[in-house]
């Protein structure tokens, strides 16, 4: 009776990690096929036999549409053509969680998580976001806040903003995941803030990039730390004065971004930096700070000058890139400032915008 009723069916074997990567690139064709023009559609092929907890990843933006209804059967849309594929390859999926605008769920067979599925219903932050994408003979300006992460307080306060600034998240912090969700459903450009080695005072990671680490050692931590920031389009480095100084470092970590199709801000944490050549050798998308840092000095009137120099340095060289922090001082000087870019003859972009 056993046999032939249930509970003696031979278990189904777990995927290996080439089905399931197939079964990954399926779903990344189902989920361009099904959701809105301008959407955006992007995967990772995490899943590895020698790291069991490891899941592939489907990151999809759907673009702001018209309506809140619009945006459910947009939503509702996605999700169907995902079952069927999942369907079909014997996948089933847990429980829907997330917020309005965020949809996270994982597929799963024989009870081993094998995709990780992230869904934004995008939130435009307004005219100046497609500004931000836009071309035009205006000089452009990039600002970048670091250290995001560790204080939903800040973000929200970043948010509120509404402007096209590109948010760099440190890894594995208490909101790292959540803000850096978030963070794409509003419209903002999102990067790993990778910490690295430095010289000097400055107080050392957790988990960091270091000399002498092996090429494999590098790309699991840049994976662990890709993990728990979202949809991120690139990297820029935390700290790592003495990692960016070392050539050999930087020549392993920049085929890593390169095959994972993200580009590299070097933050010129030091003037001995090599990391922006190393980018250019191995066909990594880059650039760098070319302006002081906006919040050295964390008070109003002094982020308030630099800000105006970063703006002289764009209008004079017709593009700048600035790093400041989420400062109460940074974002009170940005709230006075942005408003007067385009009266100056400059306009606000993504760092995505200027890397070459």
């Amino acid at each position: 009776m056993c046999l032939i009723f249930v509970g003696c069916k031979k278990r189904e074997a777990a995927p290996t990690p080439a089905e399931v990567h197939a079964i990954t690139r399926d779903l990344a064709r189902a989920a361009a096929g099904a959701v809105p023009p301008g959407s955006d559609v992007r995967s990772r092929l995490d899943t590895d036999a020698s790291h069991s907890a490891r899941t592939d990843h489907l990151y999809v933006t759907i673009r702001a549409v018209a309506s809140e209804q619009a945006a459910r059967a947009a939503l509702a849309k996605l999700i169907q053509s995902l079952d069927r594929v999942a369907t079909a390859r014997g996948l089933t999926h847990d429980p829907l969680a997330g917020s309005e605008t965020v949809t996270r769920f994982e597929y799963r067979r024989s009870g081993l998580a094998t995709q990780s599925i992230h869904i934004i219903t995008a939130i435009p932050v307004g005219e100046a976001a497609s500004a931000a994408r836009s071309t035009g003979a205006a000089a452009r300006l990039a600002i970048i806040l670091d250290d995001m992460g560790s204080e939903r307080e800040a973000a929200d306060s970043v948010f509120a903003l509404h402007r096209p600034l590109t948010i760099s998240i440190l890894p594995n912090m208490a909101h790292s995941s959540e803000i850096a969700e978030e963070a794409a459903s509003h419209g903002y450009e999102v990067l790993l803030h990778l910490p690295m080695e430095s010289v000097g005072e400055e107080r050392a990671e957790t988990a960091e990039l270091r000399l002498g680490m092996a090429s494999g050692n590098v790309a699991t931590l840049v994976d662990e730390m890709l993990n728990s920031v979202p949809h991120a389009v690139g990297v820029n480095n935390h700290q790592g004065s003495r990692a960016t100084a070392d050539f050999a470092l930087m020549s392993e970590l920049m085929p890593i971004l390169q095959q994972r199709r993200l580009f590299f801000i070097d933050s010129r944490t030091t003037t001995a930096t090599v990391a922006y050549d190393a980018a250019r050798r191995a066909g990594v998308r880059t650039a760098y700070r070319s302006t002081p840092f906006l919040d050295d000095v964390a008070e109003t009137g002094a982020v308030r000058e630099q800000l105006e120099r970063a703006i002289r340095d764009a209008r004079r060289t017709g593009s700048a890139i600035a790093i400041g922090h989420p400062h109460p001082a940074t974002l009170e000087a940005l709230r006075e400032v942005l408003p007067q870019l385009d009266a100056q003859g400059v306009r606000l972009v993504f760092v995505s915008g200027l890397v070459q």
